[in-house]
Formats: C-alpha cells, sequence, structure tokens
C-alpha cells in the first residue's frame, strides 16, 4: 500500500490521563499535515481544539470512556456535550457488566439511544473485544448492527489486548454491511495496519502508528 493509503484511514489519537494541551496541539497540527481521518482526544479538549483546527480535521472524542459502565443518561449528556463543544465523531465504550450479565437488550437500547443523541454525527461503539468470548462478539456485533451505529470498534487501548486479525475477520463476517470495522489497540507497525486494511477495517485507532510513516 502506498502510505497516504494508510494515512488517510487512521484517526491519530491522544487519551492518556496526563494528556497536556500542548500535546494535544501537536497531534492536531501532525493529522491536519498527513490528512488522518480524525484525531481522537479527550472530552476536555474537544471545544478548544475545535477552535484550533478551524475544521480543518475531524475531531473525535470518547464517552464512557474506557470502563462503560456509566449510565446510559450520563453517555447521552457526555455525546451533546461533546457535539455541542465541536465533535464530529463520537467512540463510546459500552456497558460490559450488562454484557456479562446477558443483558444484551439494555445494551442495544443503549447504543441506539446515544446514536439518536450523535444526530448526523458518526458514531463508533466500542466493545472491547479482550474481555469477550467469541460467541459474545458474534452477538455484539448483530447489536451494533441494529442499533445503527456506523463502526464497530475493537478496544479502548486501555484493555489487556487490542485488535487482532480475528477479531477482525469475525467483525467481517458478521456486521450489516453499512457498518464498518475500526481497529484499535496495540496498531504497532505499518505491516500491521496494513493487514487490518486489508482484512476489512475502514478506520486505524493509534497513538503511535502516524510516527513511523516519519522515520
Amino acid at each position: 500500500m502506498e502510505k497516504q493509503d494508510i494515512i488517510c484511514h487512521i484517526d491519530h489519537t491522544l487519551l492518556k490521563q496526563t494528556a497536556t494541551w500542548e500535546q494535544i496541539q501537536n497531534i492536531c497540527i501532525e493529522a491536519i499535515n498527513h490528512k488522518t481521518a480524525s484525531v481522537c482526544i479527550p472530552p476536555c479538549y474537544v471545544k478548544k481544539a475545535s477552535e484550533f483546527v478551524k475544521k480543518q480535521i475531524p475531531i473525535c472524542t470518547v464517552i464512557g470512556f474506557p470502563n462503560g459502565y456509566h449510565t446510559t443518561e450520563v453517555k447521552v449528556f457526555e455525546t451533546e456535550n461533546a457535539i455541542a463543544n465541536g465533535a464530529d465523531e463520537i467512540d463510546m465504550v459500552i456497558n460490559l457488566c450488562w454484557v456479562k450479565d446477558g443483558l444484551y437488550d439494555l445494551v442495544e437500547q443503549e447504543i441506539s439511544t446515544v446514536k439518536k443523541a450523535c444526530k448526523n454525527h458518526i458514531l463508533k461503539v466500542i466493545i472491547e473485544t479482550c474481555y469477550l468470548t467469541e460467541q459474545q462478539k458474534k452477538i455484539l456485533c448483530q447489536i451494533v448492527s441494529r442499533a445503527g451505529a456506523d463502526f464497530i470498534k475493537t478496544s479502548t487501548g486501555f484493555g489487556s489486548g487490542g485488535a487482532t486479525t480475528e477479531d477482525i475477520k469475525l467483525f467481517s463476517e458478521n456486521i450489516a454491511s453499512n457498518v464498518k470495522i475500526k481497529a484499535a489497540g496495540g496498531i504497532k507497525s505499518i505491516a500491521d495496519a496494513e493487514q487490518f486494511l486489508k482484512l476489512g477495517a475502514e478506520r486505524l485507532g493509534s497513538s503511535s502508528l502516524l510516527g513511523f510513516f516519519e522515520k
């Protein structure tokens, strides 16, 4: 693959708890210069970053992050607040407690509710595959598809594991045709990125991948 054929799929990410405004500015500049798909940043920086980038790059932020066990009402407020502050895309974490309890109807209802709060903005749903069985992953592919989300995403990057080729294959075989895939967590090389894209991923969430193209 050509360099830009990979870079245009990257959500250039900085979600560390210690992220400073200077660091956020830097990744925004990098994302603009390299023409990544978006820049993914903490909610507290969305308004300032939106004013800084002036629509030169889409801004993505996270809700219910990283554990997913916020109430639906909190996730809806976070979503509406982020969009009001200038977010273009929302990455939400599902409630894994409900998944483990088998309360799939509540998981689907929550995703659908957050999607309504997103209105015409992109919603990516993080299912945190490292904590799930294969059957749970298949069920969640169906739920994410029915709930109207735009993407299913592998990982927060804060769990015990990240994207794997097996999970991207599983997603490709079980999601609806209108749902796209975001591979995130542990993408550490250009070879990883190429493989995920060839398997069907549309987005790549990474804090380090862009740096490999600058060496």
